[in-house]
């Protein structure tokens, strides 16, 4: 099958699910929306992947750029004649190929595109629903988002949901714990809005002024950086605050062995992967109480949840894992447990490989 696959840029995601097509003996041609902008994968494109040089791919994307980038997208389909479209996000990249005719196409829900997105605007809503209306199938990592697809116009029979998963072997728990006397803390998230790390970072002074042996583990970066290290200086605790940056896919889960407890204190989310690289590290799990982290996360079995932005209750959480350090080996396995049954890579990949078989049969008949 010949198959393009549209997305922003180049993430880890992305990777996925490039190799996944590509050693699915797809013929893949990848074209991104915004480029290398958002790029925070360092690994090369996937052998066999045909990059797509078109106007798009260069900067961010605004609305007054739209009608152009539909008419380019109009010659790319007209070029490669594609035996299927995969496009997402929503109202971005998908919206983008509804509007040049795409047929049969796969939209793709990101998570934030129907859980943040989507109530930026009348365009946007405009565009979620004028894509789910005119899309061939629909895929997300989340029930919550499938549900907010249908709500927007999408079939309900025409959707599936399979988290995109992680690679087991790569996560798995460490080979031996740790014996620091140090309780630490370790989140991921991208230091933007959405993801709620300010949060973490006042429940962490919160903590910290408690507790003399705990740390805490911040990965990634973004806009909100000042503002984290104005709250920890703030409460005078910025020497216990282990600034990371980026991280490749290869050493990561080096970083996750270093944690007692994983926290992601995220407003927004579908099946967060790094969530799931957590649990198949063997990390017990500290998250906000959004849906689609109660679809991963099992109060006082694989972890413990707390209120949505409330900074208090997520410090009371931290105190209370840390005053029950010598049961967190047990939670560990059943978050491992969880992974193993639900966030399997190789086998929901084998799920978006089916969807790709049956659309393309359809098309043929």
């Amino acid at each position: 099958m010949k198959l393009i696959y549209f997305s922003l840029g180049y993430s880890t995601h992305d990777y996925r699910f490039l190799k996944a097509a590509s050693d699915g003996g797809h013929e893949v041609f990848f074209v991104q929306l915004e480029g290398n902008k958002r790029q925070v994968e360092s690994r090369s494109v996937p052998e066999n992947v045909n990059q797509v040089i078109w106007k798009g791919g260069r900067e961010a994307f605004t609305w007054s750029k739209l009608p152009a980038l539909v008419m380019d997208f109009k010659r790319l389909l007209r070029d490669l004649k594609p035996d299927l479209v995969h496009a997402g996000p929503i109202q971005t990249c998908a919206f983008i190929a509804v509007l040049a005719g795409a047929s049969p196409i796969l939209t793709m829900s990101w998570g934030f595109d129907l859980m943040d997105d989507v109530h930026k605007g009348r365009m946007w809503e405009f565009a979620t629903r004028y894509t789910l209306k005119r899309s061939t199938f629909f895929t997300s990592d989340a029930n919550v988002t499938k549900d907010k697809a249908v709500a927007y116009g999408m079939n309900p029979e025409k959707t599936i949901v399979f988290p995109w998963g992680v690679d087991l072997e790569h996560f798995k728990p460490a080979s031996q714990s740790s014996n620091s006397s140090t309780f630490t803390l370790f989140c991921n998230r991208s230091w933007e809005t959405r993801y709620g790390v300010d949060v973490l970072a006042r429940a962490f002074v919160k903590v910290a002024q408690q507790k003399d042996n705990v740390d805490l583990i911040l990965l990634s970066g973004g806009s909100q950086g000042a503002k984290l290290r104005q709250i920890f200086q703030s409460g005078s605790v910025l020497d216990p605050v282990t600034f990371g940056g980026q991280i490749s896919q290869t050493d990561l889960p080096r970083w996750y062995h270093m944690a007692d407890l994983y926290i992601s204190p995220s407003h927004v989310d579908g099946s967060s992967v790094s969530l799931m690289e957590a649990l198949a590290c063997g990390l017990p799990c500290l998250v906000s109480d959004i849906p689609a982290n109660k679809e991963w996360v099992v109060e006082n079995e694989n972890g413990w949840l707390f209120r949505d932005g409330d900074s208090d209750h997520l410090a009371e959480k931290i105190l209370a894992a840390m005053d029950q350090r010598e049961k967190l080996p047990e939670i560990g396995k059943a978050s491992r447990r969880s992974a193993e049954k639900r966030a399997d890579w190789k086998k929901n990949a084998a799920a978006l490989m089916n969807v790709y078989r049956s659309l393309g049969e359809k098309d043929a008949n």
